[in-house]
Formats: C-alpha cells, sequence, structure tokens
C-alpha cells in the first residue's frame, strides 16, 4: 500500500501498532478527542452522528492486549472503522437517518457490524446519512444529523446517501467505513469526498441487519482511504450469509492478480458517447486516467451500452416502488415527521404503477443480457464517477433540505447501470478541480468479478501524482 499525501490509510496504521509505536488504546483516545472537536467546530462535519467512548476504549483495549500477546485476529485488528446509520450496530440507535425510527438503542448487531467486530475492528459510532437513503447530497436537516460537511470544503455536500461514511475516511476520522449503495449511495460520496468507494455485485457481502429499503438494488460496499483497504474490507465481508439469501449461491471472493505488475491482456470498455455526458474537467481528467491505464498494456475496446435512458428510468421505477412499498407505513404514519425532500420523493413513487414495476423488471432482464454480451469482449466498462464535482450548500439548505430532482439525475447518472443490474463498481479520485474538489473515473465489471476492479483500482491510484489533504483533518497517528 502506498501512502499518499500523509493521508492515514489501514497499512499505515498496522505499521505502527505492530512496531509498537502506537496501541490502538492511543489511536482510540485521538479518536474521541477528534470526535469532540467536530462537533464542536463551525461548521461541524457531522460525519459521525452516534459514538460512545466507553464502546470505542473496550474495543481498543481488547485490540491492545492482542497486539501486545501477538495474536491479532485480521488485518483489521485496531482499525477504526464507522457503519452507515442504515445498519444496526449495538448500542446505537437504529434511526436511519430519521428521526422517529430507533427510539430505543439496538440490541442486535448487522452481519455486517459481527464480522468487523470478529475481525477486531474498532467501531467508533454511526455514521450521517441522506434520510432513508432518498438523495445523493447528503442533505439532512433535521435535528438528529445536519448537514454533514465535504471535508475538501465545508460549503459543499459531501454526496449521499453514505454521506458520513465518506466525510468521516476523508477527514482522516477512519480509514474504514461501510455504506450502502442503491444508486449510487456508496459510490457518489466516495466520489464527492476524494476516496475510494467500492460497490459489490448484488448480494455479495450481506444486507442483514440494515433497513431493507430497496429488494433488488442495495449492494454493501466499504469507502476508504486507499484500494488496498477496500481490497482488505472486501475479502473479510464478502461471504454467504444464511440470513441474506441473495448471496447464497455466490462463488468465493478472491484477489487474484490484484498486484500484478501492469494491465497486460485486459480490454477496456468504453462507450465514449456514454462517458462524455459529463463537465469539461471532469471529462479531461478521465480521459487522461485512461491513457494511463492504455500505457500499462491494457487496450481501450469501443463498446455500445444500449437503451440506457430506458434503464435510467426503469432504475428509478424499481428503487422507488420498493422503498414506497417497504414505507408505506412510515409514510402514512410519520409523514410530518419526514424531511420535505423524502415526503416529495416517497409521493412520486406512489404514482408508479403495478404494470410500471413488470415492465422496469422486463427492462432489466435486457439490460443484463446486453452486459453479458458486453462482458464476453471486455474485462470492464469505464466511465466518469459522477459527471460533476462536489454541489455547494446553500444557507436554505440547512433549514428545509435540498430538492433539485436534476442535480439527481445528473449525479446517477453513471451510477444506475451497476445498481440495476447487479454488477460491481469502484470509484477511484484521479485529479482535482481547478477549485480543489475531487473528481474520480469508475470501473464496472460482470458479476462476481470484484478482483479485477481492485488490480485496476490500484494502477489509478499511480495516475494520481498527489493526493492533497482536505482542508478539514485529522490526524490519528498524531
Amino acid at each position: 500500500d502506498v501512502v499518499r499525501g500523509g493521508l492515514v490509510t489501514n497499512s499505515k496504521l498496522l505499521l505502527s501498532c505492530r512496531s509498537g509505536k502506537l496501541t490502538p488504546s492511543q489511536v482510540a483516545k485521538n479518536i474521541i478527542a477528534m470526535l469532540e472537536d467536530c462537533d464542536k467546530s463551525t461548521p461541524p462535519l457531522r460525519a459521525i452522528v452516534q459514538w460512545d467512548r466507553e464502546q470505542i476504549m473496550l474495543m481498543a483495549e481488547g485490540s491492545t492486549t492482542r497486539y501486545r500477546n501477538k495474536c491479532t485476529l485480521s488485518c483489521l485488528d485496531g482499525i477504526p472503522v464507522c457503519l452507515k446509520e442504515e445498519f444496526k450496530v449495538v448500542p446505537y440507535h437504529h434511526r436511519v437517518g430519521t428521526v422517529y425510527l430507533g427510539t430505543q438503542p439496538e440490541t442486535e448487531d448487522a452481519t455486517v457490524a459481527k464480522k468487523l467486530r470478529k475481525a477486531g475492528a474498532v467501531i467508533i459510532g454511526v455514521s450521517n446519512m441522506h434520510e432513508l437513503g432518498t438523495g445523493t447530497t447528503g442533505c439532512n436537516p433535521n435535528r438528529y444529523h445536519k448537514i454533514p460537511r465535504n471535508p475538501y470544503n465545508p460549503n459543499h455536500f459531501t454526496g449521499g446517501s453514505s454521506s458520513g461514511s465518506a466525510a468521516a475516511v476523508a477527514a482522516g476520522l477512519c480509514p474504514v467505513a461501510i455504506g450502502t449503495d442503491g444508486g449510487g449511495s456508496v459510490r457518489i460520496p466516495a466520489s464527492f469526498c476524494g476516496v475510494v468507494g467500492l460497490k459489490g455485485t448484488f448480494g455479495r457481502i450481506s444486507c442483514h441487519g440494515s433497513l431493507p429499503l430497496s429488494y433488488s438494488t442495495v449492494s454493501v460496499g466499504p469507502i476508504c482511504t486507499s484500494v488496498a483497504d477496500a481490497a482488505i474490507v472486501y475479502s473479510i465481508l464478502a461471504e454467504p450469509d444464511l440470513h441474506y439469501p441473495y448471496g447464497l449461491k455466490q462463488p468465493k471472493a478472491t484477489l487474484s492478480d490484484m498486484c500484478a505488475p501492469d494491465l497486460k491482456g485486459l480490454k477496456l470498455g468504453v462507450d465514449w458517447t456514454f462517458f462524455k455526458a459529463c463537465d469539461a474537467e471532469v471529462l479531461s481528467a478521465c480521459e487522461k486516467a485512461v491513457k494511463h491505464l492504455q500505457s500499462l498494456g491494457a487496450s481501450v475496446v469501443e463498446v455500445s451500452l444500449p437503451e440506457m435512458e430506458e434503464a435510467r428510468v426503469a432504475h428509478v421505477i424499481c428503487i422507488l416502488s420498493e422503498m414506497r412499498d417497504f414505507l408505506q407505513p412510515d409514510f402514512n404514519k410519520h409523514f410530518h415527521e419526514m424531511n420535505l425532500e423524502t415526503r416529495a420523493s416517497l409521493a412520486l413513487a406512489s404514482q408508479f404503477t403495478a404494470l410500471d414495476y413488470i415492465k422496469a423488471n422486463r427492462q432489466r432482464t435486457r439490460s443484463m443480457r446486453f452486459l453479458q454480451e458486453i462482458f464476453s469482449t471486455v474485462n470492464c466498462i469505464l466511465t466518469p464517477a459522477v459527471p460533476c464535482t462536489a454541489p455547494r450548500i446553500y444557507e436554505s439548505d440547512l433549514l428545509a433540505g435540498s430538492s433539485d430532482m436534476s442535480l439527481t439525475v445528473r449525479t446517477m447518472r453513471f451510477m444506475q447501470l451497476g445498481n440495476f443490474t447487479g454488477i460491481p463498481g469502484i470509484v477511484v479520485p484521479i485529479a482535482y478541480s481547478t477549485a480543489g474538489l475531487p473528481i474520480s473515473l469508475q470501473v464496472m465489471a460482470k458479476w462476481w468479478d470484484e478482483a479485477i476492479l481492485l488490480r485496476i483500482g490500484l494502477k489509478l491510484e499511480q495516475f494520481r501524482d498527489q493526493t492533497k489533504k482536505p482542508s478539514i483533518y485529522y490526524d490519528i497517528l498524531a
């Protein structure tokens, strides 16, 4: 793992613990002090919305003992992590970005939380999110959450819905966070905050213990400081779970050829018409990154992604219909406690019919068949991650929230194909705009082939000649 710009990666933290320079307990004390500072800063970062000093220290002290006795549990032992509030994490409230859910502390962990504890990770709390995952900005003005700030510029959004997870990693509070992705909700905030985001194949990582907002589009994935960190977390979390039937028949997760010295023999598919539908600065950086991959031996093959507009509309019908179905009791009982944007999204969803949903799923079958054909000729598909950089926060957003449907549609442009068809995708930061905001490239691969994403992702990190420290950054090793 390469440490760039002084940012703390999982590997750098591991080396410090193994060498005895630092203990997980010392790191935990640093983090607690920084979490207190986050809440007092102007404006508050609002990345971690629930945390508990005793819980953090208890896990950290257990890890410190294991390091002392040379019996660590995994590569994540002692590593600070946070989980999106969409997951059940003991003893926190499972609010899912709302003011009305999670009235009592949780008593049972989600599967991913259990796996992280078993690996020895130190859970530093649960992270902020867009209310019920219904948007792509992360704007959540309610009293428990407030607006998380982009560490690269606190006047800009983090992206959503895994907003706090991306902000926590970018700000240095932890090198690893867990999010969910139903319409780009891991990859959009990772892109806006300049960190790595991996959306696994649908079913690859268990969703058990998260609120089942959308049955057919949501995947779980890590948000990390580096591709190597994402690979470590993926290797620990990716396996069947008896409580989550969608992933029971998955092939074994591997990291095969991830560290190959070049990309010789790989064919990178690009639909240039689709690729170029983004801001000029984003396009320029992404085109240069593609040339970099070519210089490492990969060949670029022009492909056609058919019926993308149909797939886009069908994805919206599927995800909103499923969310409206699950949230029907909430919509009736807690309507006035929801943010205005959430009410509008669920009201829109109520206009879709059963026929719309059936036709949308027929389109899903068509889109998956198109992709099967494309992946018989190329190893992956490249796109920009998001067509633009992180949007600005306005004063009115702090009070009433933000509802900009055109922005939502735009930020999801390159994301929806992966959610709609279940293929995996990774976003890797490659450059910065003239305003200093991060720009990322996305790589998507065929179902269950996350290993190729990680291999290409490592090479993309080499393209980025420097990592700029965000304006909000906490060095937990200090």
